[in-house]
């Protein structure tokens, strides 16, 4: 039924419950299991501790980067572990929700895996969700979990 199923992990317990449902939807269907990790760049953070100390150029996006890839490489070992023959780790920069929604289309994804934040009503409608956003603006199936 699912080509390839994306699913959105973050390292938290929403992102892992997410990443056993897709496993899980994996092996029923067969499909490529994609594992993506995104980071959120503070560009705008590094360039102002910049102007204050030169020498931290960089080093936040680039401590994210290399967390992301972490938590994507965990992710597709947790998957291999569990038997899945067919699954790919990406770890990109930007914002969550539209980077999820971005990567999707240009991966044609038939379905997006993600976890829930458990904000409160207030929070989600003053801030937003990642689940919330992707769901609004994907024209992919997605699943949140």
């Amino acid at each position: 039924m699912f080509e390839r199923i994306l699913v959105a992990v973050d390292g938290s317990e929403s992102g892992q419950e997410a990443l056993e449902m897709a496993i899980g939807l994996q092996k029923a269907h067969g499909s490529e299991l994609l594992i993506l990790t995104v980071f959120r760049q503070h560009s705008m953070w590094t360039a102002s501790v910049s102007m204050v100390n030169p020498e931290l150029t960089g080093s936040t996006d680039s401590a994210l980067e290399e967390y992301a890839k972490s938590v994507a490489e965990k992710g597709k070992k947790y998957a291999k572990q569990q038997g899945v023959e067919k699954v790919r780790a990406f770890y990109m920069g930007g914002g969550p929700a539209r980077t999820i929604v971005k990567f999707s289309n240009d991966h044609d994804v038939g379905l997006v895996v993600l976890g829930s934040r458990g904000l409160s009503d207030s929070e989600r409608y003053l801030l937003g969700s990642v689940s919330h956003k992707v769901t609004s603006t994907s024209d992919r199936p997605v699943l949140v979990v």
